[in-house]
């Protein structure tokens, strides 16, 4: 076992070291088996404000330092990182359950940030203009904020951490964490690779918690930003509080995410595309695919092999190489899965798999559900309408392009989408017009690369940038613009109109 998942009680890490904080702890579950692994501690206020005087002190010298030099210290953080990516991954396993091979994923696709974030002497290039009026020149640069802040959801422990402090902290700034109470040793971890990197103290803290430590974040006057990436009430509610503090926010909410297939789709490809989307992970994915928009005729061709692979699902510990979806987060999220499947048969879905009560020899107490899959539902059902959050499929039928295209800007969510044609017109058509942030074509889960960016439309997203990418350098700092002029350039008088170029 590794340090930071075979101890009783898992902490902070403050200003470079392991801190205590809080006298409320919760259990930190393996979900393949659904017994408590160790115990959490969760901070509060002096928690918070402890990382944030540590951070505020040290983020001077650090934001002074020349950006190729905080660079050196992303690139050693990059090789840590390379190096003990399996290690990371089987800390998600442990906590998240998710399959091994996914977790080796995710934590590449946080690498890529981590890479992306080296190249900060370049992303933080300003504009120059000279002689913009006689003698005068001007030029644009950006500057750090200070401290800021990211909240994490569990899905994604390692990645979407990895989403803001590389960014943030390449830029300048101390970041403050608090992860997931559900997994917090990937970040514990992470911060521990960035000390090893040459991180001053200060610059990168964890504090783990629950909203007592994330209002204290909120409401703090000197953390200057915080992003979020969550269900949308909880966005909505980050993004509302943080403004009315006059901080900078960032909030990914929830997702509804479709996937239109039309009748000249390769059925096949097709088919692989929405089990992999829909049941990797358990479906507990911002960008997995829970909505199957069934164009014409395809749906009578799809729907049973889709109901042939989802029976044929091989379920178990994601530690297992044959595994190809684990268990559900916690028991109350299985719960509340399967109570969703209960109300798309009272609403009156076809119900073609039914995967609750899925038992896996061995792991009797654990979280497990398997893949379940609705047909005939319609856009008034609450298991079409609301985020389920889980291995759950619904199709719904629609004579043609245009009622497909209208189905899915309908919806309040407008987080990803996809759909599979071998139309060209088509496919501009879909991508041109659909509401949504991130659109595949052909392609079952869009999330973009680490320089493009990541970020929903409508209620999955409040706020104004997307994450990461060219998007997260501009959050995590602001621009100041600098006008010069020396006086052998200077006219005589006092001049009382608005200055323009002359």
């Amino acid at each position: 076992m590794n340090a930071y998942t075979d101890k009783a009680e898992v902490g902070h890490f403050i200003n470079g070291r392991k801190a205590t904080g809080g006298t409320r702890r919760q259990p930190i579950y393996n979900p393949a088996i659904g017994t408590a692994a160790r115990d959490l501690l969760l901070g509060d206020a002096d928690t918070v404000e402890a990382a944030v005087a540590a951070a505020r002190a040290a983020q001077p010298a650090w934001g002074d330092m020349p950006p190729i030099r905080r660079a050196r210290v992303m690139l050693d953080f990059l090789s840590l990182m390379n190096r003990h990516r399996d290690e990371i991954a089987a800390m998600i396993t442990a906590e998240h359950g998710k399959v091994f091979s996914d977790a080796q994923g995710e934590v590449q696709r946080g690498i890529d940030i981590v890479e992306f974030a080296c190249g900060v002497p370049q992303l933080l290039k300003g504009d120059f203009t000279d002689q913009v009026s006689t003698g005068i020149d001007n030029w644009t640069l950006r500057q750090p904020l200070g401290v800021v802040a990211g909240v994490t959801p569990f899905n994604f422990p390692c990645m979407v951490p990895c989403w803001m402090f590389p960014v943030a902290i390449a830029c300048g700034n101390a970041f403050i964490l608090k992860p997931s109470e559900r997994d917090p040793s990937p970040s514990l971890f992470m911060a521990e690779l960035l000390r090893q990197a040459g991180l001053p103290d200060g610059i990168f803290s964890v504090v783990q918690g629950d909203k007592v430590v994330v209002d204290a974040l909120l409401t703090h006057p000197d953390v200057r930003a915080l992003s979020f990436v969550g269900s949308t009430p909880i966005a909505q509610y980050i993004y509302e509080t943080g403004a009315h503090h006059g901080k900078r926010v960032q909030a990914l909410g929830g997702a509804k995410n479709h996937m239109v297939v039309m009748p000249d789709a390769d059925i096949d490809q097709a088919v692989d595309a929405l089990i992999g989307a829909a049941y990797g992970s358990a479906g507990e994915r911002c960008m997995a695919i829970s909505v199957a928009v069934l164009v014409g005729e395809v749906g009578d061709r799809i729907v049973p092999i889709l109901a042939e692979r989802a029976r044929a699902l091989r379920i178990g510990n994601g530690m297992q190489p044959e595994v190809e979806m684990g268990p559900i987060v916690t028991r109350q999220a299985l719960e509340r899965i399967e109570g969703y499947i209960a109300i798309g048969q009272q609403e009156g879905a076809n119900l073609v798999v039914d995967g609750r009560g899925h038992r896996v020899a061995g792991h009797e107490q654990g979280f497990f559900t398997g893949g379940t899959l609705f047909d005939y539902v319609t856009p008034a059902m609450r298991i079409y309408r609301e985020e389920i959050f889980g291995p759950v499929l619904v199709c719904v039928r629609v004579p043609d392009f245009a009622a497909a295209l209208e189905l899915v800007n309908a919806h309040e969510y407008g987080n990803g989408v996809a759909c599979f044609t071998g139309d060209g017109q088509i496919a501009r058509e879909f991508s041109r017009r659909v509401q949504a942030g991130m659109v595949g074509i052909n392609v079952p889960i869009p999330v973009p690369m680490a320089w493009h960016g990541f970020g929903g439309w409508k209620k999955s997203l409040f706020g104004d940038m997307h994450a990461y990418g060219e998007e997260g350098v501009r959050f995590y700092t602001k621009q100041k613009s600098v006008m010069q002029r020396w006086a052998s350039s200077l006219g005589r008088g006092a001049e009382f109109a608005m200055p323009t170029a002359k």
